[in-house]
């Protein structure tokens, strides 16, 4: 049954106020920084940077050195002087210190080093960042500048009323005079069309002002103590006067309570949300009561906040629940520990281990939850079981632990190399069922036995290439590996001592405070994920990376779950030498990526520019029909008030300029360009324009569209030359 209109709208609007929320949360930086526009035409890219000077790499580790070092961040907070001022019906809280004099020390650090490295200095001036490094650099100094009106801490919250959505309110402490003055300016030279991006009153002003201002524009109040700043005039009005009335609600309700805990021991980022009050909001029906047999309609508050432990940065994150955790929220069983770890190789570029409980009751859960919605929903699982001949939850499931853990060595192909470990109740129980599974796949396993381990290979036969897949039982526990070698590796790791769970490097990085059993745990070598996703576009620097970020700490992150709450923890280094290599190893194929969506969208247009101005050229000229090329279309070399045949003035220079002649390639964006037509003596009756990727860097497809219209693609390598109409139709049309 669909919901009715108004529900909808309820819901659309709720999602809309919520984003808006989350939109609004960096509103005075991302105004800061709405100046900087991207070049359209970048001279060096970040890989042909890094093609062309590999030392840049290491030129922004020496740089991360120097920050990690020499940047003195804020100091830890014991509690919240702006918390008192929040209203009881806030539901979002984030508070993170004034980090203006940090980030103008990491400023000045950097044009240090742009000064003494060539390298850098020359992917500065030269590369992506070239036009628009002085801007950039000016909006952080004009950040700098209004981070020393403000306090030690900046809270960003949200309040909500009944259905009404979110209220956005941003809090900070004012240290010294003239902040309003500053703004004004600001606002002034950010504004668009005579628009300010926001508004700025004083006390006095705010009275006497109307409510004139468009909905959702940004509306700043400095007062001689605060500065508040929200997303509605009225709203604004309202707060502060209830500042005036220094009522304290919010500091003694249980949110605010336990948001203040949060502060003990000292925290620089807290960040909760009252999830109870949330759920409240949204409208009941069928996803509510899914939500109720999850057991994820009783959460209470989440919570996270950044600290220092033991000498070292730590986050912790709670989910808390108002009552003893039931459903898909109780999955994850108490701490406990981890044998399967025992198998895992130090040389492991991820793995991840969970703690479930019972199998065989989590198989009922999602029996439940699927056949509330859908009964036939395990309508196929029983079709299977009854053909196999044997009970998927009694057979299978009832035979393992609740401990799994799955590992990754290598992703690089054609031979990735991964394995899994799983906990084994009855291991002879558990053969018996794999044997039925084998022999109604008409799959076989052989076996050979090496100190007292029974290995097995099953190989499975494909189209491309046999996939091979080997496991044995050991010590209760069932280990499947990409092959058996990779199996018995595993063994001999687990009987030496030499795995993971006992490196030095794995223990320095569990969190303190919590004892050595978890109930989950995810482990990530940040420099071989970095190197993986580098090896995909830029090959020759993936070692470069490897070797210049050797010494980067492994990412660890433990979760507990206890009775009524699951809690996360994890250490984090901060900066080190290696962060910023990783980040930007992990970055440049998603900017590939993205410039590649970009240069295909910008093809597809250019295709049906051509394809318009086709159209135009044979109204023009019937006698010529269709132009013969992307020149004829293009304007006059002589001057732009010239038309003809031979230059029609139908499309810009960049695409139809003169040496853009039948058969020739014009470069655009990324792409090539050409223009085929099919004619007799006199006239042209039909065309195919196509456009090309100039190198795999700068596209994916090639595009093609002819008299149809129909723009079509093709995957794969650029093309050598153009297609003609029938090969251009037998594409697949672009959706």
């Amino acid at each position: 049954m669909r919901p009715s209109r108004n529900l909808r709208q309820q819901r659309y609007r709720f999602l809309n106020q919520w984003s808006a929320l989350l939109a609004a949360i960096l509103l005075i930086a991302t105004a800061c920084v709405a100046q900087v526009t991207a070049p359209t035409s970048p001279e060096v890219t970040w890989p042909q940077a890094l093609q062309k000077d590999p030392a840049l790499l290491a030129e922004f580790g020496r740089l991360l050195t120097r920050l990690k070092a020499e940047v003195q961040f804020p100091l830890p907070r014991g509690q919240s002087h702006l918390l008192p001022f929040l209203q009881e019906s806030t539901v979002v809280y984030v508070a993170f210190p004034n980090y203006g004099d940090a980030s103008h020390q990491a400023l000045t650090i950097f044009q240090q080093e742009l000064e003494q490295s060539p390298a850098l200095r020359a992917w500065w001036q030269h590369g992506e960042l070239a036009a628009n490094g002085p801007k950039l650099e000016g909006a952080l100094e004009q950040i700098y500048q209004l981070s020393l009106f403000l306090g030690d801490e900046i809270v960003v919250s949200a309040a909500t009323e009944g259905r009404q959505g979110p209220s956005l309110l941003i809090l900070a402490d004012i240290r010294k005079p003239g902040l309003k003055d500053f703004l004004q300016r600001m606002a002034k030279q950010l504004a668009d069309k005579s628009q300010p991006p926001f508004r700025v009153f004083d006390v006095q002003e705010l009275a006497a002002a109307k409510n004139t201002f468009p909905p959702q524009q940004p509306v700043i109040l400095v007062r001689p103590d605060l500065l508040v700043a929200t997303l509605d005039f009225a709203q604004l009005r309202i707060l502060n006067a209830w500042l005036d009335g220094r009522r304290r609600d919010f500091a003694t309700s249980p949110f605010g309570q336990r948001v203040e805990q949060a502060y003990e021991g000292g925290a620089t980022v807290v960040g909760a949300i009252d999830l109870q009050a949330i759920l409240k909001q949204v409208p009941a029906g069928p996803n509510q009561m899914t939500l109720q047999r999850s057991g994820f309609a009783d959460m209470k508050y989440l919570v996270w906040d950044h600290k220092t432990m033991v000498g070292q940065a730590a986050s912790e994150t709670e989910l808390s629940f108002t009552g003893r955790r039931h459903g898909v929220a109780s999955w994850l069983a108490a701490p406990g520990p981890m044998g399967s770890l025992d198998f895992v190789s130090p040389k492991a570029v991820l793995a991840s281990t969970v703690l479930f409980k019972n199998p065989a009751e989590i198989f009922d859960d999602i029996g439940d939850l699927s056949t509330a919605s859908s009964p036939g929903a395990f309508a196929a699982i029983a079709q299977m079981e009854a053909a196999w001949k044997l009970s998927l939850k009694e057979d299978l499931l009832r035979r393992l632990g609740g401990e799994i853990t799955f590992e990754v060595d290598s992703l690089k192909p054609p031979d990735p190399v991964w394995k899994a470990i799983l906990q084994v109740n009855d291991p002879d129980r558990l053969q018996a069922t794999l044997n039925t599974v084998l022999a109604a796949m008409h799959l076989s396993a052989q076996q050979f036995e090496e100190e007292g381990v029974i290995y097995h290979t099953l190989r499975i036969p494909s189209a491309k290439k046999t996939l091979e897949i080997g496991y044995a039982f050991v010590d209760g526990y069932l280990v499947i590996a990409s092959s058996s070698e990779i199996v018995a590796e595993s063994v001999r790791l687990h009987r030496s001592g030499d795995s993971l769970s006992k490196s030095r490097k794995f223990l320095a990085t569990l969190p303190p405070g919590h004892g050595s059993e978890v109930s989950a745990l995810l482990y990530e070598n940040p420099t071989a994920m970095a190197a993986l996703s580098m090896r995909q576009v830029l090959p020759e620097m993936a070692e470069s990376l490897t070797q210049a970020t050797a010494e980067a700490k492994p990412v660890v992150i433990c979760a507990y779950g206890e009775e009524s709450a699951i809690r996360e923890a994890s250490l984090s280094g901060g900066v080190d030498a290696g962060a910023v290599l990783v980040g930007a190893a992990i970055a440049i194929p998603n900017l590939l990526r993205a410039r590649i969506a970009a240069n295909e969208s910008s093809a597809v247009a250019m295709i049906r520019t051509a394809n318009t101005a086709q159209v135009a050229y044979s109204s023009e000229y019937p006698r010529r029909g269709f132009a013969r090329d992307l020149a004829s279309l293009g304007p006059d070399p002589r001057g732009a008030d010239r038309f003809s045949a031979d230059h029609a003035g139908l499309i810009d220079g960049t695409l139809g300029n003169a040496s853009c002649t039948a058969g020739r390639w014009c470069p655009k964006s990324g792409f090539q360009f050409s223009i085929a037509a099919v004619c007799n003596q006199q006239s042209c009756d039909e065309y195919v324009a196509v456009g090309t990727p100039v190198t795999s860097s700068t596209g994916s497809r090639s595009f093609c569209s002819t008299s149809d219209g129909v723009v079509r693609f093709k995957s794969g390598a650029p093309l050598t030359s153009s297609v003609s109409v029938a090969e251009c139709q037998a594409w697949a049309p672009l959706r």
